[in-house]
């Protein structure tokens, strides 16, 4: 198993992302919040991934990419748990949303806690 973040599995498509918001359903685990929507992908990918933190929580990009970068490693570390489960492609986009300011562990441990909950609404 690698635990990479490949180009091919970053969300970038403008039609994907307006698609996330306004057909996507959404699932969360304060502070987490996860966006999903299945979508056509090529050839066996599985995921498109992006992540995101509000101005509002966060005024300084500093702090703002900080926590996108734990999004981006707790993504990384645990994409196993959803690439093992998901039976079709999804497009997912993963929000941060809290002014308080969590470690690394918690976010990771919530962010197993979130996969595992979009697994079961998927599966149901």
């Amino acid at each position: 198993m690698t635990f990479t973040y490949p180009k091919h599995e970053k969300l970038k498509s403008q039609k994907q992302i307006d698609l996330l918001f306004t057909e996507g359903k959404s699932i969360s685990k304060y502070p987490l919040r996860l966006v999903f929507v299945p979508v056509e992908l090529d050839k066996d990918e599985k995921i498109k991934f992006g992540v995101s933190v509000s101005k509002k929580h966060f005024k300084k990009a500093v702090d703002r990419n900080y926590y996108k970068r734990l999004l981006r490693e707790c993504y990384r570390l645990n994409k196993h748990i959803l690439l093992e489960n998901l039976n079709k492609p999804y497009a997912l986009m993963f929000f941060y949303q809290s002014k308080e300011a969590i470690s690394f562990s918690e976010m990771n441990e919530k962010t197993i806690h979130l996969f595992e909950k979009f697994i079961k609404e998927i599966q149901s």
